[in-house]
């Protein structure tokens, strides 16, 4: 009955790795199905963030297990145009590196659009490419990914549903979205090569993967809405085998996880119960406790209120579970060991400035653990103006030119000739690494914090040097572990989003928790915070903490310490407010929820999500119901 509303088969799955799996299984079983009738196998793949997991399992499996890829054909489903098929950013490329070079694909069985042949060519090799995948038999398994305007490939909103192989100008949308894998979005290409939505409803199964709060919108429209040429994806629900995999805040906005209860009985939990009444109360526009029996009944929930007798019990029992997450300075830690991980050299002050900076005054023992270097995500400008400030100091601090001089010219040389997304120079990355790790001390002394209150983990996993990461190993999970035996921390604070553009928190978040379950001793307290992207919901924040004006501006100000992410950030995420816009929003959108739900009245606020037993991979609730006995 919870599912009534989804015009797809959709799975949710705890977290990305058990998606990864489950895919992985999939196409594991195919291929051997195929290879014991000595049949080949025809993968349909797409390339991003999101099937890397997927991709790694297959390699694990071929290493570990033997599976064979040699009958495999693969299809991929779209590539930039034009563009060099070597550039860092070419899908050729990133499907090598990522997946072909580490199995037994014969390279003959690869096809990938061609990026490099010329425009008034393209028309005959999409006809040829749709032409190969008949010869081979058709896809048996489409792998696609959704893009933020539910396009599917390159299907951008307004194409058909007969649409074929084809040269496209890309959304102004996913330029955008794509600006930080190019380092900027003039250097994005105008346009691709994608397969058409009729050639991928042709494949005999799909598999589409999402993940993340920031694609659930888009995938409430692509289950629950009509069918829609400005959402691509919509047209998967005239697919008879295709299936939506997507994790918990990526299925948060469809209607069973969202309002269960405009679906059908419901057995009901303290969280349901919250979310429940929050939600009637924006519905009705009535504060928590003006709430009366009859606004349930009208709204599908005369069923809850029945459990209370009356709405009165209810509106008192919710008013104060919210009234309990709201603490003050005072009600804050004390004199504690508190550890904060922060995966980039600023997400702790965009994240919960307000909150350090209380729990500095109430004098904790507080260190902050950067985890990674966030060297990637500085201009080359910012580069040039320190390297000209290092030569103008040479003559006010009396230090001699020599050596600088040589290493000077090297970079600027370097820079000269770089190409738009080039990895840098060891050089270069170290004077980044130095840049963003300056500006993180200027940014805790702004909260009150020392500079020997700062750890740079500088973790391995991060230091490609390109957007793409290697997967969270052994060593990483080390220098964490050391951390937490050294420090002995009684509260642990980490990110807890899921939006970050290119995944470096989920990947932050797992290494945390594989060095907790390696660590001996008392288990810490932990404290989820959300990154530049969202906030906890009141409902599924278990502590509120107040802001005023005051703090929220020396919050803003330490964020404004972080001067190479100000103005234009290398990887802004979906939108193109700067970090503190979107801190100041957020914060100042809680407090003003929190008032009209009949709440105190404060001017900002952050939200958390605690845990004991230290436990942060296990999904935080979504605050849904469940289905009741017998439904």
């Amino acid at each position: 009955m919870l599912t009534q509303k989804e015009r797809i088969r959709v799975v949710v799955l705890d977290d990305h790795r058990r998606i990864a799996h489950a895919v992985a299984d999939r196409i594991s079983d195919l291929i051997t199905a195929n290879n014991a009738r000595e049949r080949a196998t025809v993968l349909g793949l797409a390339t991003g963030s999101t099937p890397l997991g997927i991709y790694r399992e297959l390699i694990r499996r071929h290493r570990d297990e033997a599976l064979d890829f040699s009958r495999v054909i693969t299809f991929n489903l779209d590539e930039y145009f034009p563009l060099d098929p070597g550039s860092i950013h070419s899908y050729r490329r990133y499907m090598h590196e990522n997946f072909f070079d580490h199995i037994n694909l014969d390279p003959a069985n690869i096809h990938i659009p061609r990026s490099d042949i010329p425009e008034d060519s393209v028309d005959d090799f999409c006809h040829e490419y749709e032409a190969a995948i008949a010869r081979a038999g058709g896809i048996d398994l489409q792998i696609l990914g959704i893009g933020r305007t539910g396009h599917i490939g390159f299907n951008e909103p307004g194409s058909g549903r007969d649409s074929r192989t084809r040269l496209i100008y890309l959304d102004t949308v996913t330029r955008r979205d794509a600006a930080s894998d190019f380092f900027g979005e003039d250097n994005v290409p105008l346009k691709a090569i994608t397969m058409g939505v009729a050639t991928i409803l042709e494949a005999r199964e799909i598999a589409m993967i999402a993940l993340g709060e920031h694609k659930a919108e888009i995938i409430r429209r692509a289950v629950e809405g009509p069918v829609d040429q400005e959402v691509a994806a919509s047209y998967l629900q005239q697919h008879p085998d295709a299936t939506v995999y997507l994790d918990p805040p990526t299925a948060a906005a469809l209607t069973r996880f969202r309002t269960p209860w405009l679906l059908g009985p419901v057995e009901w939990n303290q969280a349901a119960e919250t979310k429940a009444v929050m939600w009637l109360s924006r519905t009705t526009g009535k504060s928590i406790l003006r709430l009366e029996t009859r606004d349930y009944r009208t709204n599908h929930l005369s069923a809850l209120a029945a459990r209370w007798g009356s709405a009165a019990p209810l509106n008192g029992e919710i008013f104060n579970r919210l009234i309990a997450k709201i603490r003050g300075r005072s009600k804050l830690p004390e004199d504690r060991r508190i550890l904060v991980f922060s995966p980039h050299p600023d997400d702790d002050v965009i994240s919960m400035g307000g909150i350090l900076h209380k729990l500095q005054l109430n004098g904790n023992e507080i260190t902050v653990a950067y985890q990674t270097s966030g060297n990637i995500a500085v201009f080359d400008h910012e580069v040039r103006r320190y390297l000209d400030f290092i030569r103008r100091a040479e003559g006010v601090l009396g230090i001699g030119p020599e050596e600088l001089g040589s290493v000077s010219n090297r970079i600027e040389t370097f820079l000269a000739a770089k190409e738009p997304g080039e990895v840098d120079i060891e050089e270069v990355l170290q004077l980044k690494r130095a840049i963003r790790e300056s500006e993180a001390v200027s940014a805790i002394r702004t909260l009150g914090l020392v500079p020997d209150q700062a750890r740079f983990l500088n973790l391995p996993f991060y230091r490609t040097g390109e957007v793409r990461k290697d997967p969270v190993g052994p060593e990483d999970v080390a220098i964490i572990l050391a951390l937490l035996e050294e420090l002995e921390p009684e509260i642990v604070f980490a990110a807890g989003d899921m939006s970050d553009p290119h995944g470096t928190h989920r990947m932050c978040l797992e290494a945390i928790q594989q060095a907790l379950d390696a660590c001996g001793g008392p288990e810490p307290e932990i404290w989820l915070y959300r990154g530049a992207w969202q906030e906890w919901p009141l409902a599924e924040a278990t502590v509120l903490v107040p802001l005023s004006q005051e703090e929220l501006n020396l919050k803003i100000l330490a964020i404004f310490k972080h001067e190479s992410q100000k103005d234009r950030a290398p990887f802004p995420g979906p939108e193109e407010r700067e970090f503190w816009q979107r801190v100041e929003d957020r914060n100042r959108g809680a407090a003003v929820e929190l008032e009209r739900l009949g709440l105190p009245a404060y001017y900002a606020l952050e939200t958390y999500v605690v845990r004991h037993g230290g436990a942060l991979l296990d999904n935080p609730p979504i605050a849904t119901a469940e289905l009741a006995d017998g439904v």
